[in-house]
């Protein structure tokens, strides 16, 4: 296979692979600014450029190119020798360095990119001690530049790489170079934001603190964040994301890179679309009709009753002959709906299973780049619906109703019991519902406060996504798992626990506690659901990265 020496090591390469592609592949520091793998090359940084040298055919000696090459743009070719730690090429380096800072602004310890800024890393690595400009430094403005989105244009070393996205991704074409000199800067056009679906995206490829999120802004460093690896939980695109939180408080969503899923990118809504998990209408402790309110001293004793409130509910109808229902939301993962959906049909084997309502907005979008935003706003339909068919298909056969089918037969006071899930990130209670589920025993699991919890016989806090672990299966029935990134807030317990919980007391079991994993494995075993020991794509926790920031006590 051809090959290409890279500072003293030879490393394979594919034909039309550039030296900076093959670089970093292989984990090889070239520093660079404008390179982005999405977008056309430029090559305007200038930060990337080496010493290239070729064998001569004749003579087969190594030969020098005259000038540096950016390697960001050169093709490789085989027995290629390319220096970036040559004096020529560090010198190119520290000029970069020098020319790109001198009109930069001095505010790191304010700005927000500070810890994961290219300009404050490549400034240690590759620049000079000090600056030898004197001269009064250019002041551009700082400029709104859309819904979200701030632009310091003084911060700006027009890289372009958010003009490039605006072009060639989204298609949009929001942002323009503007003016030329010490005065070019970065702007949009008159009377057109950067307010696109995919505009958070230019904060994320910014390699300097120019683009910052308006609702991240001076809310935390950086460095004490603890960054976990996730899947979007409130679209069906299974997006790829990093969940950063300090503390046991989320505070924002980036994107994590999934060449099968959503590339490099996330949406704003997936980006901006966490708010539920930290609101005050969020359910904090369980509750149960005729009873008074529970408070922090007698957790355990709510818990208690609450697990035996919903046991009672549901045998209460079963005595009486009346059916059952599990309405399991689209928004819980797989192993949510089986905890749940088992228990039910431990107490029920005749219990009608449903699949609760799947909101959508809108159409199905495509950019030119080729991400496409889904219109259905629930991560976990097919799963949900794969793991209810299984159960059915385990007790002997059944429908797994949806939702409408459900709501119709509320109406109709059909069922004697029903347990209803929600963890929707906003009320989703509809007045159909609410009057439907008023002449029905309901046993309410959800995240937030609506309707039905003042008709419930038993309120049982819920965990958002954040919370807990568990699978998603996507608009493309691309199974997901994902892991807790924070602990549930004050007394909540996630559903796959809550349903392990309620099957525990059902068998005269103590409660104990089950993992995701664990959930994985008992599902494999049922007819059907064997793709969750060999389909589920498991995240790399070695993307995990908590905060090494120590403090001392003073």
């Amino acid at each position: 296979m051809a090959q290409i020496t890279i500072n003293g090591t030879s490393y394979d390469f594919t034909k039309g692979e550039k030296i900076l592609e093959v670089a970093l592949r292989h984990d090889v520091e070239i520093p660079h600014y404008c390179y982005h793998p999405s977008m056309s090359i430029p090559a305007s940084c200038r930060i990337c450029l080496a010493e290239v040298a070729m064998p001569n055919p004749k003579s087969g000696k190594l030969e020098t190119m005259g000038q540096l090459k950016p390697t960001c743009q050169t093709d490789c070719s085989d027995g290629m020798v390319v220096t970036t730690d040559s004096p020529r090429s560090m010198a190119n380096q520290k000029s970069v360095m020098e020319f790109l800072l001198i009109n930069h602004p001095v505010d790191c310890p304010v700005c927000d990119k500070a810890g994961e800024c290219y300009l404050q890393d490549y400034s240690h690595e590759y620049g000079r001690g000090q600056s030898r400009f004197l001269e009064e430094k250019v002041k551009n403005p700082k400029k709104d530049i859309g819904p979200n989105i701030l632009l310091y244009s003084d911060r700006c070393i027009m890289c372009t790489r958010c003009v490039r996205f605006t072009r060639e991704v989204t298609g949009t074409d929001e942002l323009m170079v503007d003016g030329r000199g010490d005065r070019e800067m970065i702007d949009i056009f008159p009377g057109k934001p950067l307010d696109n679906p995919l505009a958070g995206n230019v904060v994320d490829l910014c390699p300097v603190g120019a683009l910052l999120d308006k609702e991240f802004l001076f809310q935390q460093r950086v460095w004490f964040l603890t960054k976990t690896p996730s899947i979007d939980g409130i679209t069906a695109s299974g997006d790829n994301i990093f969940v950063e939180h300090n503390d046991g408080r989320m505070h924002r969503i980036k994107p994590r890179t999934n060449m099968d899923v959503n590339t490099w990118w996330i949406t704003d809504e997936v980006r901006h679309g966490w708010k539920h998990v930290h609101s005050e209408s969020r359910i904090r402790m369980p509750r149960v009709k005729g009873m008074e309110a529970f408070d922090a001293s007698t957790a355990a004793h709510a818990w208690k009753a609450g697990v035996a409130k919903a046991q009672g509910t549901l045998a209460n109808a079963i005595n009486n002959k009346q059916k059952t229902a599990v309405l399991i939301s689209p928004m819980l993962s797989c192993e949510d709906a089986f905890e749940l959906g088992s228990w039910v049909l431990a107490l029920d084997p005749k219990a009608e299973l449903a699949v609760g309502p799947i909101p959508f907005s809108g159409e199905n979008r495509t950019f030119k780049a080729g991400f496409t935003i889904y219109a259905e706003k629930a991560p976990n339909a097919r799963g949900v619906r794969r793991v209810l068919e299984a159960l059915n298909t385990q007790r002997g056969g059944g429908t797994v109703h949806d939702y409408a089918a459900f709501l119709a037969a509320l109406r109709a006071k059909a069922f004697g019991a029903a347990v209803i899930t929600g963890n929707y990130p906003s009320d989703w209670v509809t007045p159909e519902l609410r009057d439907a589920a008023m002449t029905t025993q309901i046993v309410l699991i959800d995240t937030l406060e609506n309707p039905l919890c003042n008709i419930a016989e038993c309120v049982l806090p819920g965990a958002t996504w954040t919370e807990k672990g568990g699978t998603f299966e996507n608009a493309k029935n691309r199974l997901q798992a994902f892991e807790r990134a924070i602990e549930p807030i004050d007394f909540v317990k996630g559903e796959l626990q809550i349903g392990a919980d309620l099957r525990a007391g059902f068998d005269g079991r103590a409660a104990r506690p089950i993992t995701a994993e664990a959930s994985r494995t008992a599902m494999a075993a049922v007819p059907g659901l064997a793709c969750f020991a060999t389909e589920v794509h498991v995240p790399d926790l070695s993307f995990e990265q908590s905060s090494d920031m120590q403090f001392a006590e003073l």
